[in-house]
Protein backbone atom coordinates (compact mmCIF):
# COMPACT_ATOMS: atom_id res chain seq x y z
CA UNK A 1 0.00 0.00 0.00
CA UNK A 2 1.90 3.48 -0.85
CA UNK A 3 1.08 6.16 1.82
CA UNK A 4 2.56 9.59 1.60
CA UNK A 5 5.17 10.01 4.01
CA UNK A 6 4.30 12.91 6.30
CA UNK A 7 7.38 12.39 8.07
CA UNK A 8 9.24 14.04 5.74
CA UNK A 9 7.60 17.17 5.16
CA UNK A 10 8.01 19.09 2.09
CA UNK A 11 10.12 16.92 0.05
CA UNK A 12 7.05 14.62 -1.29
CA UNK A 13 8.38 11.11 -1.05
CA UNK A 14 5.99 8.30 -1.16
CA UNK A 15 6.68 5.23 1.23
CA UNK A 16 5.71 1.56 0.89
CA UNK A 17 3.66 0.55 4.14
CA UNK A 18 5.34 -3.09 4.59
CA UNK A 19 2.22 -5.58 4.96
CA UNK A 20 2.46 -8.81 7.21
CA UNK A 21 3.14 -11.82 4.70
CA UNK A 22 0.51 -13.96 5.19
CA UNK A 23 2.28 -17.26 3.57
CA UNK A 24 5.23 -17.24 6.38
CA UNK A 25 4.54 -20.62 8.17
CA UNK A 26 7.70 -20.99 9.78
CA UNK A 27 10.67 -19.18 11.63
CA UNK A 28 10.94 -16.63 14.09
CA UNK A 29 11.45 -13.47 12.50
CA UNK A 30 8.96 -11.24 10.79
CA UNK A 31 8.61 -12.15 6.51
CA UNK A 32 6.83 -8.69 4.84
CA UNK A 33 4.93 -7.93 2.17
CA UNK A 34 6.65 -5.06 -0.13
CA UNK A 35 4.61 -5.72 -3.36
CA UNK A 36 3.06 -8.82 -4.95
CA UNK A 37 7.06 -9.87 -5.49
CA UNK A 38 8.98 -8.93 -3.18
CA UNK A 39 9.27 -10.11 0.73
CA UNK A 40 11.40 -8.30 3.52
CA UNK A 41 12.77 -9.41 6.29
CA UNK A 42 15.05 -7.92 8.83
CA UNK A 43 19.14 -7.12 7.84
CA UNK A 44 21.45 -9.38 8.93
CA UNK A 45 25.76 -8.82 7.75
CA UNK A 46 25.70 -12.77 7.21
CA UNK A 47 22.69 -13.25 5.39
CA UNK A 48 23.34 -10.54 2.92
CA UNK A 49 27.22 -11.29 2.43
CA UNK A 50 25.73 -14.91 1.57
CA UNK A 51 23.20 -13.57 -1.15
CA UNK A 52 25.89 -11.57 -2.37
CA UNK A 53 28.61 -14.24 -2.90
CA UNK A 54 25.67 -16.69 -3.77
CA UNK A 55 27.18 -20.11 -5.98
CA UNK A 56 25.92 -19.47 -9.51
CA UNK A 57 24.55 -23.34 -9.35
CA UNK A 58 22.76 -22.10 -5.47
CA UNK A 59 21.02 -19.32 -7.58
CA UNK A 60 18.34 -21.71 -9.15
CA UNK A 61 16.88 -22.87 -5.20
CA UNK A 62 17.46 -19.75 -3.07
CA UNK A 63 15.26 -16.41 -3.90
CA UNK A 64 16.36 -14.15 -5.88
CA UNK A 65 17.89 -10.82 -3.84
CA UNK A 66 17.11 -7.51 -4.36
CA UNK A 67 19.51 -5.50 -2.22
CA UNK A 68 18.25 -3.65 0.65
CA UNK A 69 15.54 -1.13 1.16
CA UNK A 70 15.61 1.80 4.14
CA UNK A 71 12.49 1.76 6.22
CA UNK A 72 11.21 3.72 9.23
CA UNK A 73 8.75 2.79 11.76
CA UNK A 74 5.14 5.26 11.35
CA UNK A 75 2.19 5.70 13.86
CA UNK A 76 -0.64 7.01 12.32
CA UNK A 77 -3.52 8.58 14.27
CA UNK A 78 -5.15 5.34 15.52
CA UNK A 79 -1.76 4.51 17.15
CA UNK A 80 -1.01 1.54 14.72
CA UNK A 81 2.22 1.10 14.18
CA UNK A 82 3.88 0.51 10.74
CA UNK A 83 7.06 -0.25 9.08
CA UNK A 84 7.32 2.44 5.94
CA UNK A 85 9.54 2.04 2.93
CA UNK A 86 11.68 3.48 0.31
CA UNK A 87 10.15 2.47 -3.19
CA UNK A 88 12.62 0.11 -4.38
CA UNK A 89 14.82 2.05 -6.96
CA UNK A 90 13.68 -0.34 -9.87
CA UNK A 91 10.03 0.02 -9.08
CA UNK A 92 9.70 3.79 -10.05
CA UNK A 93 6.51 3.54 -11.22
CA UNK A 94 2.93 3.53 -9.84
CA UNK A 95 2.55 1.29 -7.60
CA UNK A 96 -0.19 -1.18 -8.23
CA UNK A 97 -2.24 -2.55 -5.06
CA UNK A 98 -3.80 -6.05 -5.76
CA UNK A 99 -7.33 -6.40 -4.23
CA UNK A 100 -6.82 -10.11 -3.86
CA UNK A 101 -4.46 -8.41 -0.73
CA UNK A 102 -6.50 -8.79 2.18
CA UNK A 103 -3.45 -8.14 4.44
CA UNK A 104 -3.43 -4.91 5.70
CA UNK A 105 -7.34 -5.37 6.28
CA UNK A 106 -6.50 -8.27 8.40
CA UNK A 107 -3.89 -7.12 10.37
CA UNK A 108 -5.39 -3.69 11.09
CA UNK A 109 -8.24 -6.11 12.59
CA UNK A 110 -5.58 -8.04 14.58
CA UNK A 111 -4.11 -4.78 16.06
CA UNK A 112 -7.91 -3.41 17.17
CA UNK A 113 -8.45 -6.90 18.90
CA UNK A 114 -7.13 -5.03 21.85
CA UNK A 115 -9.68 -2.60 21.84
CA UNK A 116 -12.39 -3.27 20.21
CA UNK A 117 -14.16 -6.48 22.34
CA UNK A 118 -17.01 -6.29 23.14
CA UNK A 119 -18.15 -3.44 20.67
CA UNK A 120 -20.15 -5.87 18.51
CA UNK A 121 -19.40 -3.79 15.46
CA UNK A 122 -16.49 -5.94 14.71
CA UNK A 123 -16.21 -8.24 11.78
CA UNK A 124 -14.61 -11.32 13.73
CA UNK A 125 -16.61 -13.85 15.66
CA UNK A 126 -16.66 -13.83 19.00
CA UNK A 127 -14.78 -16.67 19.40
CA UNK A 128 -11.85 -15.24 16.98
CA UNK A 129 -11.50 -12.08 19.36
CA UNK A 130 -11.01 -14.02 22.06
CA UNK A 131 -7.88 -16.12 20.12
CA UNK A 132 -6.59 -13.13 18.94
CA UNK A 133 -6.41 -10.90 21.89
CA UNK A 134 -5.74 -13.97 23.67
CA UNK A 135 -2.13 -14.28 21.48
CA UNK A 136 -1.48 -10.65 22.00
CA UNK A 137 -1.63 -10.69 25.24
CA UNK A 138 0.45 -13.38 26.01
CA UNK A 139 4.50 -13.14 25.95
CA UNK A 140 5.66 -13.88 22.58
CA UNK A 141 7.23 -17.33 23.31
CA UNK A 142 3.83 -18.68 24.41
CA UNK A 143 1.34 -16.85 22.04
CA UNK A 144 2.93 -16.98 18.69
CA UNK A 145 1.32 -20.13 18.17
CA UNK A 146 -0.35 -22.97 19.92
CA UNK A 147 0.77 -26.37 18.94
CA UNK A 148 -1.01 -28.39 15.79
CA UNK A 149 -3.28 -25.60 15.56
CA UNK A 150 -6.09 -26.07 13.04
CA UNK A 151 -7.10 -22.04 12.74
CA UNK A 152 -9.62 -21.51 10.39
CA UNK A 153 -9.97 -17.51 11.28
CA UNK A 154 -11.45 -16.37 8.25
CA UNK A 155 -11.82 -12.15 7.74
CA UNK A 156 -14.09 -10.22 5.93
CA UNK A 157 -12.17 -8.06 3.65
CA UNK A 158 -13.20 -4.39 3.10
CA UNK A 159 -11.90 -4.71 -0.56
CA UNK A 160 -15.48 -4.79 -2.74
CA UNK A 161 -15.41 -6.45 -6.08
CA UNK A 162 -17.08 -4.16 -9.03
CA UNK A 163 -20.52 -5.47 -8.11
CA UNK A 164 -20.01 -3.55 -4.64
CA UNK A 165 -19.96 -7.11 -3.18
CA UNK A 166 -18.01 -7.18 -0.05
CA UNK A 167 -14.62 -9.33 -1.38
CA UNK A 168 -15.43 -12.91 -0.94
CA UNK A 169 -14.11 -14.39 2.99
CA UNK A 170 -10.35 -15.99 2.84
CA UNK A 171 -8.84 -17.94 5.39
CA UNK A 172 -4.99 -16.97 6.29
CA UNK A 173 -2.17 -18.59 8.62
CA UNK A 174 -1.82 -16.29 11.89
CA UNK A 175 1.83 -17.38 12.76
CA UNK A 176 3.22 -14.46 10.36
CA UNK A 177 1.11 -12.02 11.62
CA UNK A 178 2.07 -12.85 15.32
CA UNK A 179 5.77 -12.83 14.12
CA UNK A 180 5.22 -9.08 12.51
CA UNK A 181 3.63 -8.11 16.01
CA UNK A 182 6.56 -9.22 17.87
CA UNK A 183 8.46 -7.41 15.17
CA UNK A 184 7.30 -4.03 15.95
CA UNK A 185 7.29 -4.21 18.94
CA UNK A 186 10.62 -5.38 19.09
CA UNK A 187 11.48 -2.01 16.74
CA UNK A 188 9.92 0.14 19.32
CA UNK A 189 12.70 -0.20 21.79
CA UNK A 190 15.36 -0.60 19.34
CA UNK A 191 14.50 2.28 16.70
CA UNK A 192 12.51 5.36 17.58
CA UNK A 193 10.00 6.45 15.11
CA UNK A 194 11.24 8.22 11.60
CA UNK A 195 15.11 6.55 12.07
CA UNK A 196 15.90 5.15 9.07
CA UNK A 197 17.34 1.44 9.08
CA UNK A 198 17.77 -1.04 6.10
CA UNK A 199 16.12 -4.50 5.75
CA UNK A 200 16.83 -7.40 3.41
CA UNK A 201 14.18 -7.78 0.11
CA UNK A 202 14.12 -10.93 -1.67
CA UNK A 203 12.20 -12.62 -4.26
CA UNK A 204 8.55 -13.40 -3.26
CA UNK A 205 8.69 -17.34 -3.87
CA UNK A 206 5.17 -17.66 -3.25
CA UNK A 207 3.77 -15.05 -5.68
CA UNK A 208 2.73 -16.75 -8.59
CA UNK A 209 0.93 -19.81 -6.59
CA UNK A 210 -3.11 -18.92 -5.91
CA UNK A 211 -3.22 -21.21 -2.81
CA UNK A 212 0.50 -21.39 -2.41
CA UNK A 213 0.83 -24.98 -0.18
CA UNK A 214 4.27 -24.61 1.56
CA UNK A 215 6.18 -27.04 4.14
CA UNK A 216 9.52 -25.67 6.19
CA UNK A 217 12.02 -27.74 7.14
CA UNK A 218 14.79 -27.39 9.25
CA UNK A 219 17.37 -29.20 7.54
CA UNK A 220 20.72 -30.48 9.09
CA UNK A 221 21.90 -32.36 12.45
CA UNK A 222 23.29 -29.15 13.82
CA UNK A 223 21.46 -25.99 14.21
CA UNK A 224 23.40 -23.55 15.86
CA UNK A 225 25.91 -21.20 14.20
CA UNK A 226 29.78 -21.39 15.06
CA UNK A 227 28.83 -17.65 16.72
CA UNK A 228 26.57 -19.18 18.92
CA UNK A 229 27.33 -18.68 23.30
CA UNK A 230 27.21 -21.52 24.80
CA UNK A 231 24.16 -21.33 26.33
CA UNK A 232 22.65 -20.92 23.04
CA UNK A 233 24.43 -24.04 21.78
CA UNK A 234 22.70 -26.32 24.37
CA UNK A 235 19.83 -25.01 23.99
CA UNK A 236 19.72 -25.77 19.90
CA UNK A 237 22.00 -29.21 20.60
CA UNK A 238 18.84 -30.10 23.04
CA UNK A 239 16.14 -29.57 20.55
CA UNK A 240 18.09 -30.86 17.62
CA UNK A 241 18.45 -34.67 20.38
CA UNK A 242 14.45 -34.50 21.40
CA UNK A 243 13.21 -34.29 17.33
CA UNK A 244 13.81 -35.95 14.31
CA UNK A 245 17.06 -33.77 13.13
CA UNK A 246 19.13 -35.89 15.26
CA UNK A 247 17.71 -39.50 14.06
CA UNK A 248 16.81 -37.54 10.42
CA UNK A 249 18.81 -34.78 9.15
CA UNK A 250 15.20 -32.86 9.08
CA UNK A 251 12.52 -31.59 11.45
CA UNK A 252 9.18 -29.77 10.50
CA UNK A 253 9.36 -25.89 11.24
CA UNK A 254 5.77 -24.87 9.76
CA UNK A 255 3.27 -25.50 6.86
CA UNK A 256 -0.03 -25.09 5.51
CA UNK A 257 -1.76 -27.08 3.04
CA UNK A 258 -4.94 -26.12 1.19
CA UNK A 259 -8.18 -28.37 1.88
CA UNK A 260 -10.01 -28.33 -1.03
CA UNK A 261 -13.22 -29.86 0.55
CA UNK A 262 -13.36 -26.83 3.29
CA UNK A 263 -11.65 -24.45 1.68
CA UNK A 264 -8.81 -23.30 4.39
CA UNK A 265 -5.43 -24.39 5.03
CA UNK A 266 -4.48 -26.61 7.63
CA UNK A 267 -1.31 -24.94 9.65
CA UNK A 268 0.87 -26.61 12.03
CA UNK A 269 3.74 -24.80 13.62
CA UNK A 270 7.25 -25.54 14.98
CA UNK A 271 6.54 -26.91 18.23
CA UNK A 272 4.00 -29.32 16.55
CA UNK A 273 7.33 -30.55 14.43
CA UNK A 274 9.68 -30.70 17.31
CA UNK A 275 7.39 -33.28 18.50
CA UNK A 276 7.40 -35.81 15.97
CA UNK A 277 8.80 -39.25 15.82
CA UNK A 278 10.33 -40.51 12.62
CA UNK A 279 6.91 -42.15 11.93
CA UNK A 280 4.92 -39.12 12.63
CA UNK A 281 7.34 -37.09 10.19
CA UNK A 282 6.39 -39.85 7.65
CA UNK A 283 2.89 -39.06 7.88
CA UNK A 284 3.48 -35.34 8.44
CA UNK A 285 4.98 -35.12 4.64
CA UNK A 286 1.63 -37.51 3.82
CA UNK A 287 -0.69 -35.01 5.18
CA UNK A 288 1.29 -31.93 3.48
CA UNK A 289 0.57 -33.89 0.09
CA UNK A 290 -3.07 -34.49 0.61
CA UNK A 291 -5.66 -31.51 -0.49
CA UNK A 292 -8.41 -33.29 1.97
CA UNK A 293 -9.55 -35.14 -0.43
CA UNK A 294 -6.75 -37.06 -2.03
CA UNK A 295 -3.02 -37.91 -2.14
CA UNK A 296 -1.73 -35.48 -4.69
CA UNK A 297 0.41 -38.00 -6.00
CA UNK A 298 1.20 -36.63 -9.11
CA UNK A 299 3.61 -33.62 -7.21
CA UNK A 300 5.79 -36.48 -5.68
CA UNK A 301 7.73 -36.73 -9.17
CA UNK A 302 8.59 -33.50 -9.52
CA UNK A 303 9.71 -32.91 -5.89
CA UNK A 304 12.02 -35.76 -6.12
CA UNK A 305 13.44 -34.26 -9.01
CA UNK A 306 14.31 -31.09 -7.51
CA UNK A 307 15.52 -32.24 -4.58
CA UNK A 308 17.66 -34.68 -6.05
CA UNK A 309 19.04 -31.97 -8.17
CA UNK A 310 19.69 -29.96 -5.01
CA UNK A 311 21.48 -32.98 -3.38
CA UNK A 312 23.88 -32.87 -6.15
CA UNK A 313 24.27 -28.65 -5.90
CA UNK A 314 24.88 -29.26 -1.88
CA UNK A 315 27.21 -32.16 -2.69
CA UNK A 316 29.27 -29.69 -4.89
CA UNK A 317 29.70 -26.85 -2.34
CA UNK A 318 33.01 -27.37 -0.48
CA UNK A 319 33.36 -25.69 2.93
CA UNK A 320 29.47 -24.47 3.14
CA UNK A 321 27.62 -25.50 5.98
CA UNK A 322 24.16 -23.89 6.26
CA UNK A 323 23.60 -23.99 10.11
CA UNK A 324 19.93 -23.05 10.61
CA UNK A 325 18.72 -22.91 7.66
CA UNK A 326 15.37 -24.10 6.29
CA UNK A 327 14.35 -25.87 3.42
CA UNK A 328 10.92 -24.84 1.97
CA UNK A 329 8.44 -27.30 -0.69
CA UNK A 330 6.22 -25.46 -2.46
CA UNK A 331 2.91 -26.44 -4.58
CA UNK A 332 -0.67 -24.96 -5.60
CA UNK A 333 -3.37 -26.38 -3.55
CA UNK A 334 -5.55 -24.91 -6.78
CA UNK A 335 -5.20 -27.60 -9.28
CA UNK A 336 -6.04 -27.06 -13.09
CA UNK A 337 -8.96 -27.01 -14.49
CA UNK A 338 -9.89 -30.18 -15.65
CA UNK A 339 -10.99 -28.70 -19.41
CA UNK A 340 -6.79 -28.19 -19.81
CA UNK A 341 -6.21 -31.80 -19.07
CA UNK A 342 -8.17 -32.98 -22.54
CA UNK A 343 -10.81 -35.00 -19.31
CA UNK A 344 -7.73 -36.75 -17.94
CA UNK A 345 -8.26 -37.88 -13.87
CA UNK A 346 -5.31 -35.58 -12.19
CA UNK A 347 -3.40 -38.96 -11.62
CA UNK A 348 -3.69 -39.69 -15.22
CA UNK A 349 -2.66 -36.34 -16.67
CA UNK A 350 1.09 -35.94 -18.10
CA UNK A 351 2.89 -34.59 -15.39
CA UNK A 352 4.00 -31.62 -17.42
CA UNK A 353 0.81 -30.26 -17.98
CA UNK A 354 -0.25 -30.56 -14.16
CA UNK A 355 2.56 -30.07 -11.75
CA UNK A 356 4.21 -26.70 -10.56
CA UNK A 357 6.44 -27.15 -7.45
CA UNK A 358 9.61 -25.28 -6.09
CA UNK A 359 12.55 -26.15 -3.53
CA UNK A 360 13.88 -23.35 -2.09
CA UNK A 361 16.63 -22.79 0.46
CA UNK A 362 16.50 -20.31 3.07
CA UNK A 363 17.34 -18.47 5.84
CA UNK A 364 21.25 -18.11 6.02
CA UNK A 365 21.87 -15.94 9.13
CA UNK A 366 23.94 -18.51 10.48
CA UNK A 367 25.74 -20.42 6.77
CA UNK A 368 29.71 -20.19 6.87
CA UNK A 369 32.24 -20.90 4.46
CA UNK A 370 35.71 -20.21 3.30
CA UNK A 371 35.50 -16.56 2.56
CA UNK A 372 32.87 -15.34 4.54
CA UNK A 373 32.41 -12.29 7.08
CA UNK A 374 33.36 -13.17 10.64
CA UNK A 375 34.22 -16.55 10.04
CA UNK A 376 35.32 -18.43 13.12
CA UNK A 377 35.74 -21.64 11.51
CA UNK A 378 36.70 -22.80 8.41
CA UNK A 379 35.09 -26.52 7.47
CA UNK A 380 36.50 -28.65 4.19
CA UNK A 381 33.73 -30.38 1.69
CA UNK A 382 30.24 -30.18 1.78
CA UNK A 383 27.76 -30.16 4.64
CA UNK A 384 27.39 -33.61 5.88
CA UNK A 385 24.00 -32.40 7.78
CA UNK A 386 22.54 -30.90 5.35
CA UNK A 387 23.38 -33.93 3.25
CA UNK A 388 21.99 -36.25 5.50
CA UNK A 389 18.52 -34.24 5.86
CA UNK A 390 17.94 -34.26 2.24
CA UNK A 391 19.19 -38.25 1.35
CA UNK A 392 16.27 -39.05 4.35
CA UNK A 393 13.74 -36.41 3.39
CA UNK A 394 14.05 -38.17 -0.57
CA UNK A 395 13.85 -41.57 0.75
CA UNK A 396 10.75 -41.25 2.63
CA UNK A 397 8.72 -39.35 -0.33
CA UNK A 398 10.38 -42.40 -2.52
CA UNK A 399 8.39 -44.73 0.53
CA UNK A 400 5.72 -42.87 -0.03
CA UNK A 401 5.45 -42.67 -3.69
CA UNK A 402 6.15 -46.17 -4.10
CA UNK A 403 3.13 -46.33 -0.76
CA UNK A 404 4.98 -48.13 1.91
Amino acid sequence: MVIQDSTDAGDGRVGVRLEPFLHQVGGHLSVMQYDEHTVCKPLISQEQKFYESLPLAMKRFTPQYKGTITVHLRRDSMGHLSLVANPLKENQGPFKVSTESAAVAIWQTLQQTTSGIGSGTHPLTQWQHAQLAHSLKESPAKALLRSEFHFNAEVSSPVEDTSGDQAARRSFNPWGLHCHQAHLTRLCSEHPENKRHRILALENVVSQYKHPCILDLKMGTRQHGDDASEEKKARHMRKCAQSTSACLGVRICGMQVYQTDKKYFLCKDKYYGRKLSVEGFRQALHQFLHDGTRLRTELLDPILHQLRALLLVIRSQSSYRFYSSSLLIIYDGQEPPERTLGGLHPQEAPQTALTKVDIRMIDFAHTTYKGSRNELTTYDGPDPGYIFGLENLIQILQDIEEGE
